[in-house]
């Protein structure tokens, strides 16, 4: 049984040519073309193909936008982004939205026929450059996770009321110690976080809670 692909890119000529070189394996077959995006989003569920190759900046919409919107109804295609953008906002929306694979255009297409056979039997083929991204995302998180983690119980109830916007005299008061406690412990904070001052301390604190 061969592998059902649809294609939503607005470049016609990349559009015909992923087609034409899909249609030419024998285990997989495009079943259907999309050049806009809300083609795509009208027919999509109806096809319910095994794969979708997605653009991600289509003319009308972004090809996330389509992903989040189709995820749940159709829970046994998977997607696979095929896009010229390599910015890490685009990367982690498209993974977050249930894109379970990411390819740059530069790609052979050797590299994409195996990453649709890859996807299908359940596998996140991504581009050598993107999954480099993708580790190095979770590499900085794990150690943002650590230096909280390295925090005591009072430097992190010092960081709380700083992300609240309070100032020290306010954060003495409300803790009764001194103020040159309080910058002891912001001082504590700034090293264990490798930050150099609050706006980082306080947007890294955040980043973690979220």
């Amino acid at each position: 049984m061969s592998i059902s692909i649809a294609i939503v890119e607005d470049e016609r000529n990349y559009n015909n040519a992923l087609k034409k070189v899909i249609n030419y394996q024998s285990d997989m077959k495009v079943v259907a073309q999309f050049f806009d995006g809300n083609t795509a989003l009208k027919n999509l569920s109806d096809i319910s193909p095994d794969v979708v190759m997605m653009d991600i900046q289509l003319q009308d919409m972004l090809g996330i936008d389509i992903i989040e919107k189709l995820n749940k109804e159709m829970p046994s295609t998977q997607f696979i982004m095929c896009t010229s953008f390599e910015e890490d906002d685009k990367v982690f929306s498209s993974l977050k939205a249930g894109a379970m694979g990411y390819l740059v255009k530069g790609e052979s297409m050797d590299k994409i026929l195996s990453s649709i056979r890859d996807v299908y039997n359940g596998g996140a083929p991504m581009s050598f450059s993107i999954a480099r991204k993708v580790l190095h995302h979770f590499e900085r998180k794990s150690s943002e996770v650590k230096g909280l983690d390295e925090l005591t119980e009072r430097e992190k109830e010092i960081l709380e009321l700083l992300s609240q916007g309070l100032l020290y005299k306010e954060i003495a008061d409300k803790k009764f110690i001194s103020i040159d406690t309080v910058k002891k412990h912001v001082g504590n904070i700034y090293r264990k976080l490798h930050v150099n001052n609050k706006v980082e301390a306080v947007n890294k604190f955040n980043h973690f809670k979220n």
